[in-house]
């Protein structure tokens, strides 16, 4: 077991957990598990009416988590499904649900906007083009693990 990080990624992980752990805690303040935080976070974020594909498609949750936190969601009185198109369920908040996204979602928001108000317009650019050049470079460099993967479990199933 040679390759170690080095100070660079120790650092970057640190500041990443650092990060995630600071939502973990509003989810926590909230009352919710993380991932039903995310979601009231998302329905919020797109609109009344969004997809559950859409939640998880842009936030990486896989569906089963989707599913199971707003099964939960609902069962708190949150959030409603009404059918779509085909198997499309569209979330919208009921009045207890909007009233909890405007006391634990909105001010998350609010400092997250703020934050981007603290920094140039310079500094917000290269954050988002260096995490995004950081995201498609990670994607790229363990794609073959992620297949390797995929082509072990395909054989052993």
């Amino acid at each position: 077991m040679q390759p170690k990080p080095g100070r660079e990624l120790k650092e970057f992980n640190y500041l990443y957990r650092e990060m995630d752990g600071i939502y973990h805690q509003l989810a926590l303040r909230a009352g919710l598990p993380d991932s039903a935080f995310y979601i009231l976070y998302c329905i919020v974020e797109f609109g009344d009416g969004c997809l559950q594909r859409d939640i998880a498609d842009h936030y990486h949750i896989s569906k089963q988590t989707v599913n199971s936190s707003i099964k939960n969601l609902e069962t708190k009185g949150f959030l409603t499904l009404t059918r779509g198109k085909g198997r499309d369920m569209h979330l919208r908040l009921t009045t207890a649900g909007q009233e909890f996204a405007k006391k634990y979602i909105l001010p998350v928001f609010e400092a997250e906007n703020r934050i981007f108000a603290e920094m140039s317009p310079e500094e917000t650019r290269s954050l988002l083009a260096l995490t995004a050049k950081y995201t498609g470079l990670l994607r790229k460099n363990t794609g073959q693990l992620l297949d390797s993967k995929q082509k072990t479990e395909d054989t052993h199933t």
